[in-house]
């Protein structure tokens, strides 16, 4: 009898072993009652403090936007309306710096164009690391990285390299919803994404 090779680890992607209601963030989600979009359209949950509140002195410019340490960050209006998505977050809040978070929206029938985020990966000095949490994912949405599918599902918290290619197609009729949580990676996630299951 044949013996299947055994399954090498993907570091281009892992499900982390952190699972949330997507019923109740898509509830929230809909309560903000936000306005119709055409394509792509992001909602800030997170923010630097400058943009939040404008009373705040705007900082020195950064060198690198996407590394999270160039400024303070700052809870928006949305994310206060939204008390479980605030606990979603506060998973990783209370163990390291969470910077932006976001809700992305992809509009029915579109297509994110294949390309590459240089700072979001742990292999990058200074990096900042992406997690991501499909919130609305029906039939029809795909999400490629290094051209082969990430089989996402509502609820569940991934660690994506988005240093290498990826792409999204929402072949669907409803749009598509992720909620994005970057932060800077420290020991604590750094550990856990090195433990957590294969994509």
């Amino acid at each position: 009898m044949a013996h299947a090779a055994p399954k090498t680890k993907s570091t281009d992607r892992v499900k982390l072993p952190f699972t949330f209601d997507a019923d109740k963030m898509l509830a929230e989600y809909r309560a903000l009652n936000l306005d119709q979009f055409e394509y792509y359209n992001v909602i800030p949950l997170r923010a630097p403090a400058h943009t939040v509140d404008t009373s705040l002195p705007f900082p020195p410019p950064a060198d690198d936007y996407a590394d999270g340490s160039w400024c303070d960050w700052m809870d928006t209006t949305y994310l206060q309306n939204a008390p479980y998505l605030n606990s979603v977050i506060n998973t990783f809040k209370k163990h390291t710096k969470v910077t932006l978070v976001r809700l992305l929206r992809l509009a029915p029938n579109s297509t994110v164009q294949r390309h590459t985020d240089p700072t979001l990966g742990l292999e990058v000095h200074q990096s900042v690391i992406r997690l991501t949490v499909p919130i609305l994912n029906k039939d029809g949405v795909q999400f490629f990285l290094n051209d082969t599918e990430v089989p996402m599902q509502p609820g569940e918290c991934w660690y994506l390299r988005l240093t290498d290619p990826h792409s999204v197609l929402n072949n669907g009729d409803t749009e598509r919803v992720n909620l994005t949580i970057d932060m800077i990676p420290n020991e604590w996630i750094r550990t856990i994404i090195k433990e957590s299951d294969l994509g």
